[in-house]
């Protein structure tokens, strides 16, 4: 089969051809329709993620969606001609999705949503997976809370939003000027974090209250930002880059919480994989209810195009997920 490897970190892709492979114990044969990029991709083929433990010679890419073509012994919820996505790859030692086809954890997987065309399937499982773990896992965002979303117009921050709203949360969203309208048409109030403060989005917003619960998909400053944001005793912070040397005193002075999500264990330890397919159908069923709904970027790339796909991560241009056509 044709698939794009990573050789040497800090190298060019090749597009090559390797061993088709086949489904084993609790795996599904997957040919692969889409391939999702993700900010992770371009730092993993860059040589810094270290954290993504990624062993090369390999294959990228941790989104997928497709169509079951052979289910292994012991797996009894996918039949061949399924329509499947979900992040199945692309870190550790585990084959990622820049391939035609893919042997893949079945648990890993969930049935795409019949409202969504594969390219906006595989455009959302390593973001909608973060975004549930930190909102629902974590923080349990519920009706009648007021939810900060940093880098709401973002990759993950978009589903955030949107997983947010249908978990009956009145949503607030920080976004550079350009994307203030992405983010209102997501149904979320804009904070334009260019010219306004935190005391000054929190007084207007919370009455000075804080936001119950703060989603941190930027990292760095923005974290220590949401720090001083939160609701006091009852607020909750998650990031999905908590990654830095924070202080956290104004965490402590509010008696507030703060919580972490690192989204690739599952794939890492093989544990807790059959939670992320669970995460994959409860996004399916929002999907099918018109309740989440990925942004795209309009421009198409192939499995030989990969590299540019890559630079239009990396250079910000992208207005919306780019999304590799495999097939």
């Amino acid at each position: 089969m044709r698939a794009v490897v990573l050789r040497e970190f800090d190298t060019p892709l090749v597009l090559d051809e390797i061993e088709k492979g086949s489904a084993g114990p609790g795996q599904v044969l997957v040919k692969v329709e889409a391939s999702g990029v993700n900010p992770l991709d371009t730092k993993i083929r860059a040589g810094k993620a270290a954290h993504a433990r990624r062993t090369l010679p390999a294959v990228l890419g941790l989104d997928l969606a497709g169509v079951v073509e052979e289910v292994g012994p012991g797996v009894e919820d996918f039949a061949p001609g399924d329509e499947v996505f979900g992040m199945t790859g692309g870190v550790g030692d585990v084959q990622g999705s820049l391939a035609e086809y893919a042997a893949v954890d079945a648990r890993l997987l969930a049935r795409k949503p019949a409202a969504l065309t594969m390219r906006e399937a595989a455009a959302l499982p390593l973001v909608v997976i973060t975004a549930w773990e930190g909102l629902v896992d974590r923080a349990q965002v519920h009706a009648g809370q007021k939810v900060l979303v940093h880098g709401g117009a973002g990759g993950i921050g978009h589903v955030a939003v949107q997983i947010a709203r249908a978990r009956g949360a009145e949503v607030f969203a920080t976004a550079s000027p350009s994307r203030m309208a992405v983010v209102e048409r997501l149904g979320a109030t804009p904070i334009d974090y260019t010219t306004s403060t935190v005391e000054e989005y929190v007084a207007k917003h919370t009455g000075g209250e804080g936001f119950d619960v703060i989603f941190d998909t930027v990292g760095g400053r923005v974290l220590d930002d949401s720090f001083a944001a939160v609701r006091t005793y009852t607020g909750h912070v998650v990031s999905a880059l908590g990654w830095g040397t924070h202080s956290i005193a104004p965490l402590s002075f509010r008696g507030a919480t703060y919580s972490g999500v690192f989204t690739l264990l599952p794939l890492l330890t093989g544990r807790g994989r059959e939670h992320h397919g669970e995460i994959m159908r409860e996004a399916a069923a929002l999907a099918d209810a018109g309740a989440l709904k990925p942004l795209l970027d309009p421009r198409r790339f192939t499995l030989a195009d990969v590299a540019a796909a890559h630079t239009a991560v990396e250079s910000g241009s992208a207005q919306g997920k780019i999304v590799i056509d495999v097939d």
